[in-house]
């Protein structure tokens, strides 16, 4: 087990400690290293993308040209290149290593000599650093950070490290005096992260330090405001406000600085700002933000402190049509999770990551891997939408803001590094999917298993042991929030132990090769409701299965029946298929809805409510995450109850 983090309660693994196998993940990770990743390195030299690597070869002086792209092409083109670090952390391809090496040249290269690289300023005429918290200097640079460092730990290779070095080492100078100009800095604080990052593989101990400035200074001056999180200081916060991709990010950060430091006051403003995101802005998918534009809610502050945008909304205000969800801030939400799971070991965390990568993450990708969109609206009317910012009618190769494709790929690509995690003489399983896993416990003995598994359309797990120490081993299996009547069998023998949902269920035995855990986590159609005061959906249902929360698609629906016709009595009569021939596969859901139009086939905005006409009506619902994928459609996730 490879120990990173002092003050967690999980720790990571070996960076090649867990392999996929055939499965749905195992599949989709596949489908990374041989299609989205290769689609996406001829999308970053396309011109007219927003992020394009074309500018570090300007910089450098290898070719003419100007400037390309979005102040923030450079830390998109970075976490394109950290996907790569992480698919050779579980292959070993070298292919892959090779393939980076130029790139890694060039932007050594383009580095300025006292450490400072963010290409988009250095392309511009006037080159006013750190002059406009929104040029994204310190997203650029923190994404430089965290793909360095995970490259030096997968390859053990110094080039890029050495490039991140340099340009923390430039940080450390500037910030480190916390100079109040400085304070609110950090637009889309990846650069917390990076600096952690770094100061894991290099084990310097200024770059925690640069990271706890970088948390410390924001909300520390007058003038910040609640967009970038910069009102009020993360310790003293108690809601989550603003830019929801900036807040992800700058949360991240501090769980980050939490797991080296035990900053026991931070912690508290996380978990804090976590029961307020979480149980009244979260939608049901898991994305996070529910406004394009709007103003933040500071009722403290007697009334709106800030206009927002790409945000969280007011509490319990999720409306479906205009929701914008951003795919950065939906995983920023998983990301976020994942670290306060590895500082607390609790599984409403890792509920919160499944719920994400499931539907709010995967349902910014196309089936095959090619296309991308940047909003997850929940609602879409067709053809007739009305676009909002960054709405578009069908999913994107190439777009102005490209922010999006590159953070579902590194999410894909390091999704083996979270599906197990270790703590003393424990293994602990937050995720299923079909894989092995061979790792060194904290005592030095040797643990290996195997995965089978279809989840989430097979609701049986089987875990064989493929090595094991002589002596008792703990394995934590995680037992999701929404299963009910789980099931626990070892060596064929029913289980006694308590396996309550939202938790981890401790299976602890002196293991052998051969052994045999089967863990079945039942599945049912389920029709969810929302609280009373998120005025949006009630009155409404959806439905889920397992983790995966289920549309109704207006391709699927009779010709001249709308999505908005569709209408849930309290007994669907839902039964789920698997669809092999269905997109891709999947596991559909069949029902009986109640067909609801108006006798006159008025559209008034206002009518007379009892002249309806009224049938029923056979619909077939499927994965949110699928939507999409079959021209321009109308789709909802929620359904008007008729009672």
């Amino acid at each position: 087990m490879h120990t990173m983090s002092k003050y967690n309660k999980l720790q990571p693994l070996e960076h090649d400690a867990v392999s996929w196998h055939d499965g749905f993940w195992g599949r989709l990770h596949h489908l990374c290293r041989k299609t989205i990743l290769p689609s996406m390195r001829e999308a970053l030299d396309e011109p007219e993308n927003g992020a394009v690597f074309s500018n570090f070869a300007v910089a450098a002086g290898r070719q003419d040209g100007e400037r390309k792209g979005t102040m923030w092409s450079d830390g998109d083109c970075y976490k394109y290149m950290e996907a790569c670090a992480h698919v050779y952390g579980s292959t070993k391809e070298q292919s892959i290593l090779d393939q980076l090496d130029p790139l890694i040249e060039v932007i050594a290269a383009a580095q300025e000599d006292d450490g400072y690289i963010s290409t988009p300023m250095q392309l511009r005429d006037d080159k006013a650093y750190w002059t406009n918290h929104r040029d994204h200097e310190l997203y650029n640079m923190g994404h430089l950070l965290t793909a360095a460092a995970v490259h030096h730990r997968v390859s053990g290779k110094r080039n890029f490290l050495e490039i991140a070095i340099k340009q923390a080492d430039y940080l450390y100078d500037l910030f480190m005096p916390r100079p109040p100009a400085l304070a609110h800095f950090g637009f889309n604080p990846s650069n917390t992260m990076g600096a952690v990052d770094l100061y894991r593989v290099t084990g310097d101990e200024r770059y925690l330090e640069l990271a706890s400035c970088f948390v410390d200074m924001r909300g520390s001056q007058p003038g910040g405001g609640d967009q970038n999180q910069a009102m009020v200081p993360l310790r003293e916060e108690t809601r989550a406000v603003g830019h929801a991709v900036t807040a992800g990010y700058l949360y991240c950060g501090a769980a980050d600085v939490v797991e080296e430091t035990g900053d026991e006051a931070l912690m508290a403003g996380l978990q804090r700002i976590w029961e307020n995101a979480i149980h009244s802005k979260m939608y049901i998918t898991g994305g996070t933000s529910a406004q394009h534009h709007g103003a933040s809610e500071r009722p403290e502050f007697g009334g709106s402190a800030s206009d927002v945008h790409e945000a969280f909304g007011y509490e319990y205000s999720l409306p479906n049509a205009t929701a914008y969800n951003e795919t950065c801030a939906n995983i920023a939400n998983a990301m976020w999770n994942w670290r306060m799971l590895n500082l607390t070991g609790d599984a409403k965390y890792s509920d919160v990551v499944e719920l994400v990568l499931y539907n709010s993450m995967l349902s910014s990708m196309s089936l095959d891997g090619l296309r991308f969109c940047y909003t997850n609206p929940l609602r879409w009317y067709g053809a007739e939408h009305p676009l909002l910012s960054q709405d578009t009618y069908e999913r994107w190769r190439l777009l102005y803001c490209y922010c999006c494709p590159t953070n579902t790929a590194r999410a894909i690509a390091l999704l083996h590094n979270w599906i197990y995690s270790g703590s003393d003489d424990a293994l602990w399983v937050h995720l299923y999917g079909g894989s092995s896993v061979n790792t060194t416990l904290a005592d030095g003995s040797e643990l290996g298993l195997t995965q089978r598994t279809e989840y989430p359309w097979d609701d049986v797990v089987r875990i064989s042991i493929d090595a094991a120490p002589a002596h008792e081993v703990a394995l934590l299996l995680r037992i999701p929030g929404w299963c009910d009547a789980a099931g626990l069998r070892v060596n064929g023998e029913a289980s006694d132990l308590p396996l309550t949902p939202a938790s981890y269920v401790e299976v602890k035995r002196a293991w052998q090769a051969g052994d045999v855990i089967e863990l079945s986590l039942p599945m049912r159609p389920r029709m969810i409701k929302a609280h009373p005061k998120a005025e949006e959906i009630r009155n409404h249902v959806a439905v889920m299965r397992g983790p995966l929360v289920y549309c109704l698609e207006g391709v699927d629906l009779p010709d001249g029946v709308s999505i908005l016709d569709v209408y849930a009595p309290d007994d669907m009569g839902l039964t789920a298929s698997r669809e092999d021939q269905l997109l891709g596969g999947v596991m559909a859901i069949k029902g009986v809805a109640r067909h609801i139009t108006e006798r006159n086939g008025s559209s008034a905005l206002y009518l007379e409510a009892g002249d309806e006409r009224e049938a029923d009506l056979n619909i077939t619902l499927i994965p949110y995450y699928a939507w999409n994928n079959r021209g321009v459609s109308e789709m909802t996730v929620w359904l008007p109850r008729r009672y």
